[in-house]
């Protein structure tokens, strides 16, 4: 296969959906293709630093079909093969990491505000990209390894987590699923259901606080939209097909990703994508981490108890 993605028909997909089903056991999800068995177990690699997930290559579908309730223009279907394993931030980096950072003299010692909304276990919110990349070059520096932000097909393949529903446990979205809401709530009450089941929070909620995915990262849909290291394109035509990053000259935005607890049910899909300029800073959009696994360490974490 090239490394430039490649668009399928109806019957690619069909086919490779009924590949993929038969060389891995269903879970119980819809859409689910992929055992949670495919994911390493949780590590970091020091105490401050987030707790990571690895996963093997792999080849995906990426996008959305025509028939996706929700779904935009810039999502059609292509074939993704993840070249090399990866280790991804099991939640996505909390204010409590965040501080650690700039306690230790790194993150360009930016204190960012958390508008209110709880700090903590709750995802560090209002940094731009270039603050995200410094949060990670203090990793780097302190642990020894390379950590970035994923690619935009790396987050999606990490979001699946082997389904092809619309979201990981399959195509609807209750407030027990995630944390979602509508465009705009200005109020603490009388908020047309914005507060109900699992989802207790008018903004944005400790991490962690709804279910896993079948690799076992929270998150990955709702609560806070994250970073990619992409540069944003308006469609698909060109872009690599092996899981790296599609950069651009004089990139000016960047790929979002998951949706947030200010979005109405559309933009909270796996298939779902944003572009902000790469200055933005909100309330809510943070980021989770990509850590690389070098080929041999691989096998060892999969012998450690």
């Amino acid at each position: 296969m090239t490394t430039a993605a490649r668009a399928l028909t109806d019957a690619d997909i069909a086919n490779l959906s009924l590949y993929l089903s038969a060389q891995l056991p269903a879970l119980g999800h819809a859409g689910a293709t992929h055992s949670a068995a495919a994911s390493g177990k949780p590590f970091r690699d020091c105490p401050d630093c987030p707790e990571l997930v690895p996963l093997p290559p792999g080849r995906f579908v990426m996008g959305s079909p025509p028939s996706e309730t929700g779904r935009f223009g810039n999502e059609k279907q292509h074939v993704v093969d993840i070249a090399a394993s990866f280790a991804i931030g099991r939640f996505d980096v909390t204010f409590a990491q965040w501080d650690a950072c700039v306690r230790d003299g790194g993150c360009r010692a930016y204190n960012p505000s958390d508008d209110g909304h709880g700090r903590d276990t709750y995802p560090a919110v209002n940094v731009d990209w270039d603050d995200a990349r410094a949060y990670l070059a203090w990793l780097t520096q302190k642990t020894g390894v390379r950590y970035r932000l994923p690619s935009e097909a790396e987050w999606e393949y990490a979001a699946r987590a082997g389904t092809s529903t619309a979201r990981w446990w399959g195509d609807g979205l209750t407030r027990d699923d995630a944390n979602y809401g509508p465009d705009v709530c200005e109020q603490q009450t009388n908020c047309g259901g914005y507060a109900q089941g699992a989802d207790k929070w008018m903004y944005s909620s400790p991490v962690g606080s709804f279910p896993a995915n079948p690799f076992g990262l929270f998150d990955e849909l709702g609560n806070v939209w994250q970073w990619t290291a992409d540069c944003w394109h308006d469609d698909y035509t060109g872009a690599p097909g092996d899981g790296s990053a599609w950069d651009a000259a004089a990139c000016s935005r960047h790929v979002i990703r998951g949706g947030s607890w200010s979005n109405v049910p559309s933009f909270v899909r796996a298939a779902s994508r944003a572009a902000v300029p790469t200055t933005v800073r909100r309330g809510y959009l943070g980021f989770r981490v990509v850590r690389e696994m070098p080929e041999g360490e691989v096998g060892q974490l999969a012998k450690s108890p």
